[in-house]
């Protein structure tokens, strides 16, 4: 069904039914509500609905199914391909629905589906408290959760959908259900990784855990000078593992943001880096961080006591909404010598200044978790690694994908094979089942019980199982 239809009577009626409101195109807000963070993506869809409450999401749900019409859901709007709005769809945009009740007696969180975590951090920081989540605030919970979550707290407290402790979703009948791990565990199972393919989650409930001092972190970044990367991720692969799982760094590949924290004499110089962060007790964090600060001749040491919110948030300001991006990834068992040639390589070519690599371990608490017990798979204790062509002009495009395809191509024989969904674009089914392993069968199984017809498809798609 085109726009044009879905801008009649149909429409019209349906917006009169929500608490929200629905935008369509040739309202003055339409460039606006069909925005998402990629700027490179530019989908133009028939209406974009924004949810006030579950029983919105319920008529927008049933008025697509009844009106044969393609949804895509938006949390936070993140998603690295902007699955989150497609040509000619009805958009259940849920960012009105950003309710946050903490309950520190109980160490846990309920959250609405349209939060982001600065939302979630800035509650649950105030009883000295966090929940596992990623490395930017901005980003959506929804997608990230529903992806796995990996981040900063992952070593120590698990994946996100480690601390998730039930879900409500809205099917693709229309029905609503909560879902834990004693009710509809199936559904459960497999909303822990499995992506946006089962439903719309309206609302999370998630545990807390007390970090450092009253939820005051020490972290920050080390830079090293480029030419000493391959010292650096040699002496990193090794050190990494063994330490205390109170202690997480991501290494990447950057070009020294022109801003500060950063020295003025080192913006614009490729460089090296490791982002720290302590969650323990600040008493052993001299003796713990002794490795770090003792090894080589960094540029930079900027470690220092923060709440863990400003950690969360450190790259939000580098990275707003409407960059132009370009993403691949893949799961590593090891940081192989092989691999840290091609990354010399090509982040010697780094194309534009926020283009980078990362690599974000999964290991400790997280990797204790049994590859089948969540849709999550991969769990081997090595790394998921994300390359990203980034620019603010859309004129060099080309220049960043072409960058970002070529890298790829050359790292991907040293991979697991598969890659973390919550940074893959469109690529295709196979991706999506090498990025399940083992998991993937019982997935399309669970998606032909809860949405046999494919209805929720706009994601990293799980076919449903025949029979």
């Amino acid at each position: 069904m085109t726009s044009r239809q879905t801008t009649g009577p149909g429409v019209e009626k349906l917006n009169e039914s929500l608490r929200g409101n629905v935008v369509v195109p040739g309202d003055a807000d339409y460039d606006e509500a069909r925005a998402v963070y990629n700027g490179m993506i530019d989908r133009r869809p028939a209406a974009v609905a924004r949810c006030a409450s579950v029983e919105d999401v319920v008529a927008c749900v049933r008025f697509a199914g009844e009106a044969g019409l393609e949804v895509a859901v938006r949390g936070g709007g993140h998603n690295a391909g902007g699955l989150g709005v497609w040509d000619d769809a009805l958009v259940i945009d849920l960012s009105p629905m950003r309710n946050v009740v903490v309950d520190p007696a109980e160490h846990s969180v309920q959250v609405g589906g349209g939060c982001t975590w600065s939302d979630v951090d800035g509650a649950t920081g105030e009883h000295g408290m966090a929940t596992p989540s990623g490395f930017l605030s901005s980003t959506g919970v929804g997608g990230l959760t529903l992806g796995g979550g990996i981040g900063y707290l992952t070593r120590r407290f698990g994946l996100t959908i480690d601390n998730l402790l039930s879900a409500q979703v809205v099917l693709a009948d229309g029905s609503v259900v909560t879902t834990s791990s004693q009710e509809e565990p199936d559904l459960f199972w497999a909303l822990r990784g499995g992506g946006g393919n089962f439903g719309v989650v309206t609302s999370f409930r998630f545990a807390c855990h007390e970090i450092g001092e009253h939820g005051t972190i020490i972290g920050g970044p080390v830079l090293y000078d480029f030419a000493d990367t391959k010292a650096v991720m040699r002496w990193y692969r090794e050190l990494l593992p063994a330490l205390p799982e109170e202690l997480s760094g991501w290494i990447g590949l950057i070009t020294i943001p022109p801003a500060p924290p950063f020295p003025e004499e080192l913006w614009g110089r490729k460089s090296c880096v490791i982002v720290w962060c302590y969650t323990g007790a600040h008493a052993k964090a001299d003796a713990i961080l002794a490795p770090i600060r003792e090894f080589g001749s960094p540029l930079m040491v900027g470690l220092g006591e923060m709440p863990f919110s400003v950690l969360q948030s450190a790259f939000d300001a580098l990275y707003p909404a409407g960059l132009q991006w370009y993403w691949r990834a893949d799961f590593f068992k090891e940081i192989s010598d092989r691999a840290i040639d091609v990354h010399v390589k090509y982040g010697s070519e780094l194309p534009t200044g926020h283009s980078t690599m990362h690599l974000y371990p999964i290991d400790g608490a997280a990797a204790r978790v049994p590859d089948d017990a969540t849709a999550f798979a991969y769990r081997d204790g090595g790394w998921a690694g994300v390359i990203v062509g980034v620019d603010p002009d859309p004129s060099n495009a080309k220049l960043i994908t072409d960058w970002t395809k070529q890298y790829w191509a050359d790292l991907h024989p040293t991979s697991a094979g598969g890659a973390y969904i919550n940074f893959m674009m469109d690529e295709g089914g196979d991706r999506v089942r090498a990025s399940y392993l083992g998991n993937y069968d019982r997935l399309s199984q669970v998606k032909a019980r809860f949405d046999p017809a494919n209805f929720f498809h706009v994601n990293q798609n799980i076919e449903p199982a025949t029979r």
